[in-house]
């Protein structure tokens, strides 16, 4: 079985044993490894999934980023003091344009009322866009008339990351190969590498065959040990691709 906790383990454990070093997105933008892995975390959803994720990052001595979202379903005050506590980075995962229907004026507001409040539990210096597929606003456009560094604000990974230098691979859709149910979690790739299955990437570490500079982006919400969760999760996101790949990817084409 794929995308279960324990499998998420297998792979923490091949990247360590490549001596990778671990870095929270802030860390890289910083001062950047010549070998060096970042962890990111979008939490759409089920928080404490992630909470997981954090702990079992903690017990092997590696650290990530975790973006939350300005939601209910993502928000939860203790967990991110929780993960936060636990030596991880905490970003906010806007998608103001989004909420506000593609509003300049409300969604810049929106995102300085969310981005204090969090910064209320946790520091935060980073940012990432949540995709909303189901949306015509792309809230990255709130940049085009807005400056995040003048919020404190040191990074976005679509705007602050050449991924034609670093591999970059997401769990989008359920999925190592999901560009093609993928609304705009899209990157200009500077690699041929592709992955269907964890156990491929697993491979290819073991193998010491993975560039040495590499940004996951991992769904906490997608991973579960338990059969039923795993399960629903499953045909939910099965269903969720064709209605991104039929109603979203192609009309944009």
């Amino acid at each position: 079985m794929d995308f279960t906790v324990k499998k998420y383990e297998l792979l923490l454990n091949a990247l360590k044993k490549q001596n990778y070093n671990f870095q929270t997105f802030d860390e890289f933008l910083k001062q950047p490894q010549l070998k060096s892995i970042v962890l990111r975390h979008d939490v759409d959803l089920l928080p404490f999934n992630s909470l997981k994720f954090a702990q079992l990052q903690a017990k092997l001595n590696v650290k990530g980023v975790y973006y939350f979202r300005a939601v209910p379903e993502s928000w939860n005050e203790n967990v991110i003091r929780e993960i936060s506590a636990l030596g991880h980075e905490i970003g906010y995962h806007y998608e103001c344009l989004t909420t506000c229907n593609g509003d300049m004026m409300k969604g810049i507001q929106d995102f300085k009322k969310n981005l204090n409040a969090l910064r209320e539990l946790s520091q935060v210096t980073t940012i990432c866009m949540h995709g909303s597929p189901m949306s015509k606003y792309d809230s990255k456009d709130l940049w085009k008339t807005n400056n995040y560094r003048d919020l404190g604000i040191i990074g976005e990974p679509y705007f602050d990351v050449d991924f034609t230098k670093v591999f970059y691979l997401t769990d989008t859709g359920r999925k190592w190969d999901g560009d093609k149910v993928s609304v705009r979690d899209k990157v200009n790739s500077g690699f041929e590498l592709s992955f269907k299955h964890t156990d491929e990437i697993i491979k290819h570490a073991n193998a010491g065959q993975l560039p040495e500079q590499i940004m996951f982006t991992f769904h906490p919400q997608r991973w579960n040990d338990n059969i039923l969760i795993w399960t629903k999760e499953l045909i939910a996101q099965n269903i969720k691709n064709q209605i991104k790949k039929y109603f979203f990817v192609t009309q944009k084409k």
